[in-house]
């Protein structure tokens, strides 16, 4: 995150509970353990490292939880950002479970630690959907099963009741999982920072890690104003690594993206009757939830590079009015940018990566739970040697690509918004064509019951046949060159319309047959 992206225009930070100042280390520190960042994963692992006993100090160059700790959605989910079939095709089925298990173990820990400490402000709410822009409820069904191979618990909304919770007739089916929630980040990153401290933590803030000597039993970490030795050292400063290690900081993509909240919208809970996150898309577009009652806050759009968040503001703004145009004209109160880190096989970075030297990073895109994950599992390694941390061996630290990857990531984001634009518009075509084709049918049948029923049984049988026409001349009209003659067929309701015409009688006419000119033929 850069320089500029300070909380003031933030929304957490306008509703961030008291907290006290932390200073800067001024003198020389022998500890257990040293963490470097005081985001949510620095600050569960000294946390959990400091509850089983050890000492740990904290070094953070800004304050507790100034980057995307404090700024991102809110969102606590289950999964990682990568689908479950690639994993499961690079990893396995079995690995995939313990995975998944792992990432379910993180969003219980961030409720259970709420529940326990009794931190103020976090306001959890339950329940995550994940809606389908596109039609297709068996696709929807299917992808539910494959999840529950996996351990997931979620369920299928239909596209009705989807539409009846969220006024949007862009939305199709859902995923819903019942178990996900949304809290305030901000104050749950504070409520973690004076647990871990009433533990025995010590965070110094204004403290950046200047330069790390990973050599030796015992690490240096050299800060502006003292030294800090410790055989374990723990790297959770994200894509903030810098010059400090920048080969490890070259293997995450820095992507930025912004978040509004409105003001105040009497309307919002009528349009939005779902009080749990959503999200209506894959990519980092449109993920939304209610905060203060009434407010909507909305975040989306990606930067690899700093952007004002104010040339994004109308992107957003469109972005809600395309899909909630029942809310009107929205003004906003609050908007603000963060930056995340995001790995190239869309995984998060954990575990131990040269003896004593550990990782707990790449969290972009996952939710907070693989914050709390990393924590709890690192802080076990560390003190109790458990390796369950190596199940995320197979995902390794790979090189993000450089300026270059940037310049691809961003144009593949905006390459790939009108491909997604056509698919969804397709879907409503379809659904649209569905309706009249449904409508055509109804009045049929409401015809046929005012006819006899061997008319009525006749005119059954030329629809169904008429129809099988259309389809078929529907699905070889791309196959047609363009500009040759066509002629339309025949529909049904033509057919119909014929056969409802009374037909001439055909036969002989009655009365004396005429004669041939010329009289009889005689040899």
């Amino acid at each position: 995150m850069s320089d500029g992206e300070s909380t003031v225009d933030s929304w957490y930070e306008a509703t961030r509970v008291a907290t006290r100042e932390r200073g800067r280390l001024s003198f020389e520190l022998d500890i257990d353990v040293c963490v470097i960042g005081a985001g949510l994963a620095g600050l569960t692992v000294a946390r959990e490292i400091a509850k089983r006993g050890w000492s740990v100090a904290v070094l953070e160059a800004g304050h507790v939880a100034w980057a995307a700790s404090g700024r991102n959605s809110g969102f606590v989910l289950p999964g990682f950002h990568e689908d479950e079939d690639t994993i499961v095709e690079r990893i396995g089925l079995d690995h995939a479970k313990h995975l998944y298990a792992l990432s379910k173990d993180g969003v219980d820990y961030v409720r259970r630690t709420i529940a326990e400490t009794g931190m103020p402000g976090v306001d959890p709410v339950p329940g995550w959907l994940h809606v389908s822009k596109t039609d297709g409820d068996d696709t929807v069904r299917g992808r539910v099963e494959r999840l529950r191979w996996i351990g997931a618990e979620v369920e299928a909304w239909p596209v009705a009741r989807v539409r009846e919770t969220l006024n949007n007739p862009r939305y199709f089916a859902a995923l819903h999982y019942p178990n996900a929630f949304h809290i305030h980040p901000l104050n749950y990153a504070l409520g973690l920072a004076a647990d871990a401290e009433a533990a025995g933590v010590r965070i110094f803030e204004d403290t950046p890690a200047l330069s790390i000597d990973p050599t030796g039993v015992r690490k240096r970490i050299d800060t502006p104003s003292a030294r800090v030795r410790a055989p374990r050292v723990v790297l959770a400063a994200n894509v903030h690594l810098g010059s400090l290690m920048p080969q490890l900081a070259a293997t995450l993509l820095p992507i930025t993206t912004y978040v509004l909240v409105t003001e105040p919208i009497p309307m919002l809970n009528e349009v939005i009757r779902y009080k749990g996150a959503v999200s209506d898309t894959e990519r980092a577009d449109n993920h939304y939830r209610i905060v203060g009652g009434n407010r909507l806050q909305w975040g989306g759009r990606v930067r690899l590079w700093d952007a004002e968040p104010r040339s994004i503001a109308r992107s957003l703004i469109g972005d809600i009015k395309r899909n909630f145009p029942a809310l009107g004209d929205v003004a906003v109160a609050h908007l603000w940018r963060g930056t995340l880190g995001r790995a190239v096989h869309r995984m998060p970075q954990i575990g131990q990566i040269e003896p004593g030297l550990w990782v707990a990073s790449g969290f972009g895109g996952h939710g907070l739970n693989t914050t709390a994950m990393a924590g709890e599992l690192i802080a076990r390694g560390i003190v109790e040697n458990d390796e369950t941390w190596r199940l995320f061996a197979p995902y390794e630290l790979v090189w993000a690509g450089g300026k270059l990857g940037r310049v691809l990531a961003q144009g593949l984001y905006w390459g790939s918004r009108p491909f997604v634009r056509a698919e969804e518009e397709i879907a409503r075509y379809r659904e649209r064509a569905r309706q009249r084709k449904a409508a055509r049918m109804k009045a049929r049948a409401e015809q046929r019951a005012k006819l006899p029923a061997k008319q009525a049984a006749a005119l059954s049988a030329i629809a169904e046949v008429a129809e099988a026409e259309q389809e078929a001349f529907s699905a070889t009209a791309p196959a047609r060159a363009e500009g040759a003659p066509s002629v339309a067929p025949v529909t049904a309701d033509d057919r119909a319309a014929h056969l409802e015409t009374k037909p001439k009688e055909f036969g002989r006419r009655k009365g004396k047959r005429r004669k041939p000119k010329g009289g009889p033929k005689t040899n």
